[in-house]
């Protein structure tokens, strides 16, 4: 609240939802349209004013702004330009969801939203397939009963969750199998909502505890580059490469 009151402008995904809270909290600050549609030109023309002096919040309708939401191009460009940027963590659903999961968190792969069509939907699943990480993505909810289809054939004994709605009034976590839940939703007129879907590991999947830097000699041991045994070994747990080199780096001067 306090950062909305001060900013001298604030970029909304939509203004009239924004306006809902800013009338709420009796605050009245000038506000401008900043959506996937014209997110490119609103970042350049926000950019200007950034470095004219003002201070510009971004804000969008649900969640956080740039996980699956605009604003990147916006955040990107400010930096590109030596501008400060700061971040105030807020609601995010694909985090909410995976803490009421009850599937592990120590390793988790966000794939964002899945793709409409069903045979890219399923190349994007077999690429993840073999990540030891509970795989999270967003899904619309006319996609969710084919989505849970297609699970349910690929890996019929994952456990998997459906977090409908999260922190709203009709929040709603179902957990079970892809076949379990897909007939929980399909005996409804309709499915309705922001969904955030889970799936966990294969049944009987073990998660490889073997130190990261032994991990990537083992596969430099076979004969891969040692860029490429870092790729293999981050895809294989579900981490970034970042977060492998720098295990390897610490290693180093240990």
């Amino acid at each position: 609240m306090r950062v909305l009151r001060e900013a001298d402008l604030i970029a909304c995904e939509d203004t009239r939802q924004t306006h809902k809270l800013l009338s709420h909290y009796g605050i009245s600050k000038p506000a401008i349209s900043y959506h996937e549609h014209n997110e490119r030109e609103r970042s350049e023309e926000l950019v200007i004013k950034l470095l004219g002096g003002l201070s510009v919040a971004l804000v969008t309708d649900a969640g956080m702004p740039l996980i699956s939401d605009p604003g990147y191009r916006l955040v990107h460009a400010a930096i590109d330009s030596g501008l400060r940027v700061e971040a105030i963590p807020g609601p995010s659903a694909l985090l909410t969801a995976l803490a009421v999961s009850g599937l592990p968190t120590d390793s988790f792969h966000f794939g964002g939203f899945l793709p409409a069509k069903s045979g890219q939907r399923l190349r994007a699943l077999d690429a993840v397939k073999d990540m030891s990480a509970t795989l999270i993505f967003y899904e619309a909810p006319h996609r969710i009963l084919e989505t849970l289809a297609a699970i349910a054939e690929l890996w019929p004994d994952r456990p998997v969750v459906v977090a409908r709605e999260l922190t709203k009034a009709h929040e709603e976590v179902l957990r079970g199998t892809a076949q379990d839940i897909h007939a929980l939703l399909a005996a409804r007129e309709t499915v309705k909502g922001e969904i955030t879907l889970l799936i966990g590991r294969a049944t009987g999947a073990v998660q490889d505890d073997t130190p990261l830097p032994e991990a990537v000699e083992a596969c430099v041991a076979e004969g891969m580059s040692r860029m490429d045994a870092i790729k293999a070994v981050a895809h294989s747990r579900g981490l970034s490469k970042r977060t492998v080199y720098s295990e390897l780096e610490k290693a180093k001067d240990a």
